[in-house]
């Protein structure tokens, strides 16, 4: 989503603490503490971590190859060949009368070490067979003998009724490219949009590299992949995300939309009542490893990391770099309305509370007549600001007003219950939908916490959103969530015929707590010039959304082609059609294949899609000519995608490549050169994962209609789709208001918007 944004950006927060130390020092101390924090993240989850570790045995079947031991061993046969009795020789002599306890304890010793033997040999049988690609790089709807070898063996090995977290450890660990392969395919990405001088420039300048670093930075890289469980993913994180000073309006963080044309109640706290008892619903579910994974081909894992960090997540501002604080459990949610904060309890008596109560609380929340203090109405505004500038104002906040930011800091997640309506209107359809995007990706700058994991948006008429912080987890993720929210609320809570939760008030809860905030007067100059700044990246950001309902996926795969490659080179054509001319295209592809892996980028603007784009601007070229490039382009677009998902892509190796030269010192103008480039066109597709959730044949409005990001270059476009059921696609773009490159365009009727009564 937002990360192409952060991936320009960073190369400024790269720094070493170490910078005077020996030459190799800091870099394998940074490989060292890599390898550190993946065997800690293991150990802090012992307990899931042997529930699924075990997978896909269980502990029942360490119970039954003890009993079968111990009737072998009753019918005077030795399964053991004599193993048996040397542990029993090895056991201390309790005395004769114990002599059967010898017995039984060295039966459960062998059963032990002969269940962890194949519990470690299926684990090993099955990483290889997922470390198999293959699959992924076939034509789609081929399927080749190996592949449907490949699987049959993982459906025998993979065992049944796997929870959440049951494949990490099978999981195969995201290989580090070959240096060679991924400067030449750098080299061909970029040959499309440099001139011929540049481009031969830019050749010398990787040929240097070849021949000089690659192979003392590649030998670092490799030294990690096999310390570390991956490679890139922790850097990416750190110095993506955490160590960036950039505000996280805009930059980072990115939206989700509720039902396009539906609202299930225009009650404002009753559908904040069922939202929340949902989203606790899926937090339920995920602590219980109730959440099936995520399987390709409905037989690939996907890896689940990303998943712990949904709830009870806040990133804290440092001076010079940002940290991921997780707690294990919070029984509350912290909500803002028209300036105040409020500490809403989530559970009474260790259960959860019902809708209808969440749905009371709210309203007592509404219903509250005291005004906001001085400077708190605007004191979210911090969050907007730089982060170095929040983390410094945070020290005297968290001195002055400690109980309070705990409260909004240790909450399971942040509510804000707007005070305006939102959401499509047949009055001004176009408008109405722009300002909701606008509304979700940066509200008023004051009215939201950007920290936390993600804040769910309440407004006025009942309208859903979503406000997710990038840093902890990418959109397949907080979309999973979404999905699950959208359905449950609607379809299995539901509401009554008045628009209210269902079931009964509990007039025995205690009110909402107001936060008290005792704002030191120092901060009060901090909050102004925070509020001041959000407001102007707020109104600098344009947003547009524009469902098309011409044709959708189904049309596409009718047509033989990828639905996303589809996509990635219609942008193309509309971009060159746009600027005339082409421009580094980025799309996040995820490498969820691999143990804790995350994105890649797909490169998009290729030859062969600028081919294509030449002829249909060619108004010689026949329609044939026209077609055939295109399937050639879809093709390329297609081969990048498979190639980013199995680990062989560009830019994630790249940047690695450029954090080990930095711990290094070492100067390399080919990566300089790489990590100064700037995305014009930052694009990604948002997943639909859990169809069977709605029904999109006799339901077709109630499907989510995606979200969006900000654009990565402040003279670019961010764009981001979604295929709704099969018959539309949703786009959500983006650009800057101050740039002289972008312009608005209103690209589609007004009555095209609603679904079209029979017979129109």
């Amino acid at each position: 989503m937002a990360e192409a944004h952060q991936a320009v950006g960073f190369r400024t927060s790269l720094t070493s603490d170490g910078a005077e130390v020996e030459l190799s020092a800091p870099v394998l101390q940074e490989i060292y503490l890599s390898g550190l924090r993946s065997w800690k993240r293991h150990l802090s989850r012992f307990w899931n971590d042997f529930l699924t570790g075990v997978f896909p045995a269980s502990p029942l079947s360490w119970l039954f190859l003890f009993s079968a031991i111990q009737l072998a061993w009753f019918l005077q046969l030795d399964p053991s060949l004599g193993l048996m009795e040397k542990i029993k020789e090895l056991l201390p002599d309790w005395g004769g009368q114990h002599h059967g306890l010898r017995g039984v304890l060295a039966a459960a010793l062998f059963a032990s070490c002969l269940w962890g033997t194949l519990i470690f040999t299926l684990h090993v049988a099955l990483r290889l067979l997922l470390s198999y690609h293959g699959w992924l790089l076939e034509p789609h709807g081929a399927m080749s003998s190996p592949t449907k070898t490949w699987l049959a063996l993982v459906r025998i090995f993979s065992g049944r009724h796997p929870m959440l977290f049951s494949y990490q450890r099978s999981l195969p660990r995201q290989p580090v490219p070959s240096v060679q392969d991924t400067v030449r395919k750098y080299l061909e990405s970029v040959r499309p949009v440099l001139s011929d001088e540049d481009f031969d420039w830019t050749a010398v300048l990787a040929q240097e590299f070849l021949r000089l670093q690659a192979s003392l930075l590649q030998w670092y890289l490799r030294l990690k992949s096999w310390w570390a469980s991956n490679y890139v993913s922790d850097w990416w994180e750190e110095f993506v995300y955490l160590r960036s000073r950039n505000p996280l309006m805009v930059n980072s963080n990115y939206y989700m939309m509720d039902f396009l044309y539906v609202t299930p109640t225009p009650l404002q706290a009753a559908r904040a009542g069922n939202a929340v008892h949902a989203l606790l619903l899926y937090r339920h579910r995920l602590n219980r490893q109730e959440i099936p994974p995520t399987l390709l081909m409905g037989m690939r894992p996907l890896c689940s990391a990303q998943y712990e960090k949904i709830f009870n997540t806040t990133r804290i501002p440092g001076v010079q770099k940002d940290y991921i604080r997780h707690l294990h459990d919070s029984q509350h949610v912290a909500v803002f309305h028209r300036g105040r904060f409020f500490r809403v309890g989530t559970h009474s008596r260790n259960s959860l509370l019902s809708p209808r109560a969440l749905e009371q609380q709210f309203q007592r929340i509404l219903d509250d007549p005291s005004p906001a203090c001085p400077h708190e109405e605007h004191l979210a505004a911090l969050t907007a600001a730089p982060r170095g500038t929040w983390a410094q104002v945070r020290t005297s906040l968290k001195t002055q007003a400690a109980e309070a930011l705990e409260a909004v800091e240790g909450a399971a997640f942040f509510v804000s219950l707007d005070a305006e309506p939102a959401g499509l209107t047949r009055e001004d359809p176009a408008a109405s939908l722009d300002a909701y995007a606008h509304a979700l990706l940066a509200g008023r700058g004051h009215d939201r916490w950007f920290d936390k994991s993600f804040t769910l948006i309440v407004f006025s008429n009942g309208k859903l959103g979503l406000s997710v912080e990038h840093s902890w987890a990418d959109c397949p993720i907080s979309g999973h969530m979404w999905e699950f929210t959208l359905a449950t609320e609607c379809f299995q809570l539901g509401y009554s015929t008045d628009g209210h939760c269902k079931g009964h008030p509990d007039p025995t809860l205690p009110r909402p707590q107001r936060l008290q905030w005792d704002l030191p007067d120092q901060i009060h100059s901090s909050i102004s010039l925070a509020l001041r700044g959000a407001k102007i990246l707020s109104e600098n950001v344009d947003c547009h959304v524009f469902p098309f309902s011409l044709f959708g996926k189904s049309f596409i795969r009718r047509c033989h082609l990828s639905s996303d490659s589809f996509i990635q080179i219609a942008l193309q054509l509309a971009h060159f059609r746009d600027r005339g001319q082409f421009c580094l295209t980025y799309e996040s592809a995820m490498t969820r294949l691999f143990l804790e892996g995350r994105t890649e980028t797909v490169r998009s603007c290729t030859r062969e899609a600028c081919n294509f784009v030449r002829a249909m601007e060619d108004k010689e070229k026949t329609d044939p000519q026209c077609l055939a490039l295109f399937r050639v382009a879809v093709d390329k677009h297609q081969a990048l995608l498979k190639a980013a998902m199995s680990g062989q892509g560009v830019d994630r190796h790249l940047f690695a490549l450029y954090v080990v030269s930095r711990f290094l010192h070492l100067q390399s103008p080919f990566l300089t050169q790489v990590h100064s480039e700037q995305w014009q066109l930052s694009t990604s597709q948002i997943p639909v994962q859990q169809m069977h959730l709605f029904d999109v044949h006799n339901y077709p409005d109630y499907v989510s209609s995606g979200g969006g990001f900000g654009p990565a270059d402040d003279h670019g476009y961010g764009v981001s789709y979604i295929f709704m059921g099969d018959d539309m696609i949703t786009f959500h773009i983006s650009s800057k208001k101050s740039s002289t490159k972008t312009v608005r365009q209103t690209c589609v009727p007004t009555n095209s918007l609603f679904p079209q009564e029979p017979g129109a």
